[in-house]
């Protein structure tokens, strides 16, 4: 290195090695003071959950707002989302149920949304991370709900119906496929294993690249990397972080049609958010199978000022042609305006189930 390159970085990293310290420093002033108030709780025997989500999702918007730059908003949001969640364990530790293994788009959506500070709870199917956090397994779960490419992910819409539990937040992921296999190459490979949901997305260039090789649906995608692992004639379509997961080599990257890709994730538990000033609500409406019923569900938002992000579908499985009715609005169920619209959607519809109201992303 040039000399007198050398002696003008010497100072800057003397600069940086102390604004390290002085970070760290106050990383641990705030861990001393997220622990005084678990111990206030404690005293006043208000123990409840330790997870706020309206807290959090208040914390990382103040900050971005304070921001000076240069330093990224969206950074903002990854290194404070850590640091709550390490603050967090110390309070209490947390478990987090996805669908596993390890590996999944899944997993990094709840760790992306909840930190690294958990305790991780795999689970074999949707099904299993609903029943894991009822319960008692673990504390929240994180699902996929939709994808901007194939929809609705049925399974969770249907879960949703049925479960005592609560939408707490949401996490909206980039998803960028890989292919993968033992040797990072197709020689031998007889079978491509991934979730429909992938194999959906990956169709078109699966077609034009490996049109002769056989597609098999996975539980998951980590699931068919895992396969892959054992077994050098299945290569696996999943996510990067997959590949060092199970030892696998990546054939070729971001082979999902749409580069735009995107799947929305909901974190679910027992606990019911308190207003955050940046809120969303989901609800599930049904309605009586006559003409106009649709639209007179629709009108208490309209006129209540209510925006509506969401209106998805599901047939009642009666028989009689009718439907459920997934719909996001944006406000909390105590704004209110949403309020008064969902009593008066009370009053009218056959039926209504408030999901949750929770911090938007």
């Amino acid at each position: 290195m040039d000399d007198e390159l050398q002696r003008k970085l010497l100072p800057l990293r003397k600069r940086i090695d102390d604004l390290d310290a002085q970070i760290l420093d106050l990383l641990s002033q705030r861990a001393r003071a997220a622990l005084e108030v678990g111990e206030a709780k404690h005293a006043a025997h208000a123990d409840g959950p330790v997870l706020r989500p309206e807290r959090e999702a208040e914390v990382i918007r103040r900050l971005q707002q304070l921001n000076p730059g240069p330093f990224p908003n969206a950074g903002v949001a990854s290194v404070w989302t850590e640091i709550i969640s390490a603050c967090r364990g110390l309070e209490r530790g947390m478990t987090v149920a996805f669908l596993g293994p390890q590996g999944s788009f899944s997993e990094q959506a709840a760790l992306e949304h909840f930190g690294h500070a958990v305790q991780k709870l795999p689970c074999a199917s949707f099904d299993e991370v609903f029943r894991a956090v009822e319960a008692g397994q673990a504390d929240v779960g994180m699902v996929p709900v939709e994808n901007s490419t194939e929809g609705a992910v049925n399974r969770s819409l249907d879960l949703l119906l049925n479960t005592p539990l609560k939408i707490l937040g949401e996490r909206s992921l980039v998803i960028r496929h890989c292919l993968m296999s033992q040797s990072g190459g197709m020689d031998g490979v007889k079978t491509i294993s991934a979730h429909p949901q992938a194999l959906a997305q990956c169709q078109g260039w699966l077609t034009r690249n490996y049109p002769d090789i056989e597609r098999v649906a996975a539980s998951s995608n980590s699931e068919a990397a895992r396969a892959a692992a054992g077994d050098p004639s299945i290569a696996a379509i999943a996510g990067d972080v997959a590949a060092p997961a199970w030892n696998l080599q990546i054939v070729a990257a971001g082979i999902q049609d749409d580069p735009h890709n995107r799947t929305r994730f909901l974190a679910i538990g027992n606990i019911e958010p308190l207003v955050s000033g940046k809120d969303k609500t989901s609800l599930i409406l049904a309605v009586p199978n006559r003409a106009g019923a649709v639209y007179e569900m629709l009108a208490p938002l309209a006129a209540n000022g209510v925006s509506m992000t969401r209106f998805e579908s599901r047939p009642a499985r009666t028989g009689q042609w009718e439907y459920y009715f997934y719909v996001d609005v944006l406000g909390h169920r105590n704004d209110p305006n949403v309020d008064s619209a969902l009593a008066a959607l009370q009053a009218q519809v056959a039926y209504l189930k408030v999901l949750g109201s929770y911090p938007a992303q």
